[in-house]
């Protein structure tokens, strides 16, 4: 069986790659998977400078899945490519770096560095979390400022684009189109959908930055529903996320049209969530006598 994909003309070993945030840059997880099974590896968000996160508490469980507000805490682009870079390196797999920035001159930086440095074969633009106080997932809602930061991020790097959308947009389709008229190499949809608790006892919110990113099962339908409608409008790949917990999740985005899927918050209740997806679309595939991967992309469409 063919399980190789390709997206922006980088090929995969197979259509699974790890969720931004959700396995940090992958060492911390190591000892618990070997990501070089994986078709790619995605980082944790990078911004220009250290960057101190939300306040606590960060996460909270809700009814099929759990709300977070981490705030894209990290130390930097510099530390990141001294600490986590060579990881990247020692490992046989596409990775992906997840870039953030408080205005778009930061993404710029970022992303220019993170092409300078090597070792690095994507990049993915977060534009969309709800976990970024102040205006950087508001980009993410208007095709406008879409357009431009990647617009403007294409023009600092030769490495592949991947626009990481948002379901609270407006109109996630329009803002596909204006990422895709900008250049960008692919799609990943969706981001979390902005949410929050209240603590009743208290009578306060439970997050420390009072609203936060819904992700797991609960998101799951959206999520289909975005990647389809995204799907019959766009001519790059698409990467579909959002409340993946095994194989036939991943196989319901991959039929809606996306050519890969990133697991995330499976993640944190089972390290090697990713593999057993990977084994269970190889099983499926057997079951139902598919020969490649990519004859499943979008054969729900209709």
């Amino acid at each position: 069986m063919k399980l190789s994909v390709k997206i922006a003309g980088v090929e995969w070993k197979n259509p699974i790659t790890t969720a931004s945030g959700t396995v940090n840059s992958g060492k911390e997880y190591s000892p618990y998977i070997d990501f070089n099974l994986l078709g790619a590896i995605t980082s944790k968000g990078v911004s220009g400078k250290e960057w101190k996160g939300s306040k606590v508490p960060r996460v909270t469980e809700s009814y099929g899945g759990m709300i977070s507000s981490i705030g894209v805490q990290n130390l930097g682009v510099e530390a990141f490519i001294r600490n986590d870079v060579p990881f990247f390196r020692r490992i046989d797999t596409v990775s992906i770096v997840n870039v953030c920035g408080h205005d778009i001159d930061e993404y710029c930086h970022v992303a220019s560095r993170l092409t300078e440095a090597g070792g690095i074969d994507m990049l993915e633009l977060n534009i969309s979390s709800p976990s970024m106080p102040g205006g950087p997932m508001h980009i993410g809602h208007d095709w406008k400022s879409t357009e431009e930061v990647v617009r403007r991020v294409k023009a600092v790097t030769n490495l592949p684009v991947i626009a990481k959308l948002s379901p609270n947009a407006y109109d996630i389709v329009e803002v596909a189109k204006a990422a895709e008229n900008a250049g960008a190499d692919a799609l990943s949809l969706i981001n979390t959908l902005s949410a929050m608790r209240i603590d009743i006892e208290r009578k306060r919110p439970v997050l420390g930055n009072i609203f936060g990113g819904l992700s797991g099962p609960a998101i799951k339908p959206v999520a289909i529903r975005s990647v389809y409608q995204v799907a019959q409008v766009v001519k790059i790949p698409i990467i579909g996320m959002g409340g993946i917990m095994r194989a036939e999740d991943a196989i319901e985005f991959i039929l809606a049209g996306a050519t890969a899927i990133a697991v995330g918050t499976a993640n944190f209740v089972n390290p090697r969530a990713s593999l057993d997806v990977l084994e269970g679309i190889e099983a499926y595939m057997e079951k139902h006598g598919v020969d490649d991967v990519n004859d499943l992309v979008g054969a729900a469409i209709l």
